[in-house]
């Protein structure tokens, strides 16, 4: 009973810290290639910024916390089997979402007026 408690609840302080390395990794990557996107597209073409740097950080996401917890427990075929499965529901959650995100810069835009958005655009860029 014991090593049967241990193989299970041991196994939670592997996710744990493969769930936190996966989030940490995945958001430096995510800030750093949105940042890059937008040096190169300026303020224009929001949704490859969003979207683009989602895709990305969320492949390392899925398979980084995957390998943590259960690498060499499981083997490989199944990890990136489970990471592709994970990978493909987060890349079309982002995908559905770009519409939304497009809708909520036009109505923030629209409250805020053009040059007080503008301002903050630039001061979010310095």
């Amino acid at each position: 009973m014991q090593v049967a408690f241990r193989s299970i609840m041991g196994q939670g302080q592997l996710i744990i810290v493969g769930s936190m390395m996966a989030f940490l990794l995945g958001q430096i990557l995510d800030v750093y290639v949105f940042h890059e996107i937008k040096a190169r597209t300026g303020d224009d073409k929001i949704w490859i910024r969003a979207t683009g740097s989602t895709l990305i950080s969320q492949w390392v996401d899925s398979y980084i916390v995957l390998i943590v917890a259960f690498g060499g427990i499981w083997e490989w075929q199944h990890l990136f089997a489970i990471g592709t499965v994970n990978y493909l529901y987060k890349f079309s959650v982002a995908i559905l979402l770009t519409p939304i995100i497009y809708l909520a810069h036009h109505y923030i835009d629209k409250y805020l007026g053009d040059k007080r958005a503008q301002e903050m655009r630039d001061a979010a860029s310095k």
